[in-house]
């Protein structure tokens, strides 16, 4: 899960921008009016984003009673999300976010879609609003598919508003199997408070992250296998030791909670492994 900048875009400006070119004179009378309301949920949202209570925000049919959830729908998919729409430069601005493409919410896969943080089919006056549109890869996006918090612990990690970066809480095992498997699993540190590691742990199991690390790691670990025997046949346990170990650091340096850094940590830590496992 990885931290991204908040998007600064107004948005009242961006649901303007949104309907700017409605023709059909009585829709955009009613999506006019229902402004001042889309701003009013984005900051209801954004408050409770910051305090972990999007669970206590009511989900509504419509907005308003004035316009429908279809047609607040139709915003998002044809004029935002649609190739040409009126809103698309904000859409693509979004979906650029993350560095290197990589969905921060399983940090891995390729950005390809905005996921709604909330989902607009329960929350339609935050359908277009920036900071609840999150980029993420396929996925993810259908995997959450439209779930709704319940609670505190339930709500999975916004990368506009949580950093879980800076601690390590990612962590792997190898099972002594052959071939080697590697299962990943979230422990988040002593210091952190209940419901953060709640959250992170939950947000883990939502989203899988466990299977696609392993999937991940088991094409991982093919790889290396010719390099891991000839040095083990030089150098034995303890250069393949050393060379895991220069390998763990590598990645740590780049990002501390990959599912590399956990996966050769676990790998320099097996002396099973490292003592010609990877050959089994």
């Amino acid at each position: 899960m990885r931290k991204l900048t908040k998007p600064l875009d107004e948005p009242g400006a961006v649901f303007l921008t949104c309907i700017s070119r409605v023709r059909n004179i009585g829709l955009k009378s009613r999506l006019t009016s229902v402004g001042a309301t889309i701003v009013a949920a984005a900051n209801e949202f954004e408050a409770a984003a910051s305090t972990t209570t999007l669970h206590t925000l009511i989900p509504q049919n419509d907005v308003n009673g004035i316009v429908t959830k279809q047609e607040m729908l139709e915003v998002y998919t044809n004029r935002m999300a649609k190739k040409d729409a009126p809103g698309r430069s904000i859409y693509d601005k979004l979906l650029a976010a993350p560095a290197h493409g990589r969905c921060p919410l399983c940090g891995q896969r390729v950005v390809s879609t905005l996921d709604h943080h909330l989902p607009k089919t329960e929350y339609p006056a935050l359908a277009v609003v920036p900071i609840n549109l999150v980029p993420a890869c396929a996925d993810c996006n259908k995997t959450k598919i439209a779930a709704i918090p319940k609670t505190s612990d339930q709500e999975t990690i916004h990368p506009y508003f949580d950093d879980v970066e800076t601690d390590l809480w990612l962590y792997a095992k190898v099972i002594e199997t052959s071939p080697a498997v590697l299962q990943f699993f979230a422990k988040p540190p002593v210091g952190w408070d209940i419901l953060k590691a709640k959250r992170i742990e939950h947000h883990f199991k939502v989203f899988k992250l466990s299977y696609l690390y392993t999937s991940h790691a088991a094409t991982e670990l093919v790889n290396i296998r010719d390099r891991l025997a000839q040095l083990f046949s030089k150098t034995g346990y303890k250069g393949v030791n050393a060379h895991l170990s220069e390998e763990a650091a590598s990645r740590e340096s780049v990002y501390l909670n990959s599912w590399q850094t956990a996966m050769y940590k676990a790998l320099a830590a097996s002396f099973w492994y490292c003592s010609g496992g990877f050959s089994a």
